[in-house]
């Protein structure tokens, strides 16, 4: 892929998804912010607004405040930084790899405005069949779930060396 496709690639996905990310939140802020949940095709979707302080699932939101910022504050920007050099640095991803990498920034971009503004991430949706249901979650999220979809599926379709002469490959060609 040339460098200025995959530069457009990478900048249009994060403005899309990290855009809709925060706007969907600061919608979710004012609409469901006092109010009780609201249930969606037969309660399949539910809205309700919830603030997580921890990490997924609520992970480590017992932790002291400053062990908090420092896993899921710090931690994350370092995740974010690192992978935004790698995806600026590889000359040669796919298409897939690209993607992926691009909707992994994305989505640790997103929740760690939330963090630094906030404090706490903003979540407003849950999906789910009766009892059986998801964890309140965002569109940050969904993007770093469908990253890990599409890396799973890239990781599935590679072999664990690159085709240069053996030498290991972090994700594949």
């Amino acid at each position: 892929m040339k460098r200025l496709r995959g530069a457009a690639l990478l900048v249009t996905i994060l403005v899309c998804c990290v855009g809709c990310d925060q706007v969907t939140k600061s919608v979710a802020t004012k609409q469901l912010g006092a109010r009780p949940p609201i249930s969606l095709l037969g309660d399949t979707i539910r809205l309700s607004y919830a603030e997580n302080s921890g990490g997924f699932l609520s992970f480590g939101e017992d932790f002291p405040p400053w062990i908090r910022s420092w896993v899921f504050g710090m931690l994350a920007a370092v995740v974010v930084l690192t992978l935004l050099t790698v995806a600026i640095r590889n000359h040669s991803p796919d298409r897939l790899q690209l993607i992926a990498v691009s909707l992994f920034i994305a989505g640790g971009a997103g929740n760690l405005i939330d963090r630094v503004k906030y404090g706490a991430v903003r979540d407003f949706l849950n999906v789910g069949i009766g009892p059986f249901r998801t964890g309140v979650f965002n569109v940050a999220d969904l993007a770093i779930t469908f990253a890990s979809i599409l890396l799973a599926m890239r990781l599935t379709r590679s072999t664990p060396f690159a085709s240069d002469g053996g030498s290991p490959s972090v994700v594949g060609r």
